[in-house]
Formats: structure tokens, C-alpha cells, sequence
């Protein structure tokens, strides 16, 4: 599996080869810097710690981070993720070249926040009448149970904090690798607000059972 930090850029559209206008997603993609390499006989699990989003003051860096980056004599960065991933060592920097255009890939982000929200816009409720004074109009309507259990069940439906969750996109499409400019521009939508981090891997091969 290869894999790589980003950020959302923003939305734009671009022609094709055979002329179709496609939307695509423009990511910043790395350059990442590997900070740490967990190995199994040490950690017990293998796998890459990388930095992205370098930091220009560290006045906002706690004391254990500051020494965490120094071990590697590397700068400090925001946004620091765990890939599986092999072939790099502590120190490394990892940029977009490391895929290429029409490769697939999932995109993992944190979707737009909603703020607290009634259960017609979070859960599609369809709602009561809006006239005739029915008093009952946008709420979630009986949850309750009779003498028993006398409670509400868990997982029921109801008004909440909407969005702000971490979700994955998959099987999305490489267009076009920018290499000195550290983009990488995918067809279609991706998690997240323009400025929202993203761990960007690659989609892992299926494995055919043979007869």
C-alpha cells in the first residue's frame, strides 16, 4: 500500500483527453516527512509516521512534540498520521510522484460540520402537518415505549451535532499529477471543507480466489 498526506485545495473542472469536462478535487498532496518507523518486533505493528503542514513558530508546540521532532532533526508539522506502508526510513520525504495519473485511491477526511440539528435535516424525517394548528410541525414526534421497557432504545433517531465525522471516500480517480507544485488532482468530490487535512492511500488489490 502507498499512501500520502494532503490538503483540500478546492474544486475545479478540466477537459479530458476525448473531450469530456470533468470535476475534479485539487489536493496538496506532501511533501511528507517520515518521523518515525514502528517495526513489529518493537512496536507490534509496522507501519510509517509522517509529517505534513510545516509549523513557523513552535510557541504552540508542547515540549514532548518539540523532542518527538527532533529525534528525526526534522521540522514541526500539524498534521501527523500512521500509514502501513514500506520502503522509507525515519527522515525520508515522501512526495506525490509516488503515484501516478489514473491510479485509484481512497481519500479519508473529516466531513463538513452541521452544527446541532432537528431530525428533518439530519435523519430526512419527514415532519408533521404545517397548518391547521396541528402544533406539530418539525419535531421527531412519540419515542417513547408504554409500561415497558419505559425507555427510549438505543440508536433511536434524534436531533444531534450533525457532521464533523471522519469518512472515506473510495475508488476515486487520479487525473493528473502536478509534480512541482505537489498536486494531485482527482475526479470527483472528496471529504472535508477547502483547508481540510487528508490521508490520501492507495486502493489495495483485491485478492482472486483460484478454482
Amino acid at each position: 500500500m502507498k499512501g500520502i498526506l494532503g490538503k483540500k485545495l478546492g474544486m475545479t473542472q478540466i477537459f479530458m483527453e476525448d473531450g469530456r469536462l470533468v470535476g475534479v478535487t485539487v489536493i496538496e498532496a506532501g511533501p511528507v516527512r517520515v518521523l518515525q518507523k514502528k517495526e513489529k518486533d518493537k512496536d507490534g505493528y509496522e507501519t510509517l509516521q509522517m509529517g505534513f503542514d510545516k509549523i513557523r513558530k513552535g510557541k504552540n508546540v508542547t515540549k514532548p512534540m518539540q523532542g518527538h521532532f527532533k529525534k528525526t532533526s526534522s521540522p514541526m508539522f500539524r498534521f501527523l498520521k500512521e500509514i502501513g506502508m514500506e520502503g522509507f526510513n525515519a527522515g525520508d520525504d515522501i512526495r506525490v510522484d509516488i503515484f501516478s495519473r489514473g491510479e485509484k485511491i481512497s481519500v479519508t477526511g473529516t466531513s463538513k460540520g452541521k452544527g446541532f440539528q432537528g431530525v428533518m435535516k439530519r435523519h430526512n424525517y419527514k415532519g408533521g402537518p404545517g397548518s391547521h394548528g396541528s402544533m406539530f410541525n418539525r419535531a421527531p414526534g412519540s419515542i417513547g415505549q408504554s409500561s415497558y421497557p419505559s425507555r427510549v432504545w438505543k440508536n433511536k433517531a434524534l436531533p444531534g451535532h450533525m457532521g464533523d465525522e471522519r469518512i472515506t471516500t473510495k475508488n476515486l480517480k487520479i487525473v493528473d499529477i502536478r509534480d512541482e507544485q505537489n498536486l494531485m488532482l482527482v475526479e470527483g468530490a472528496v471529504p472535508g471543507a477547502n483547508g481540510g487535512y487528508l490521508i490520501i492511500r492507495s486502493e489495495a488489490p483485491v485478492a482472486v480466489k483460484e478454482n
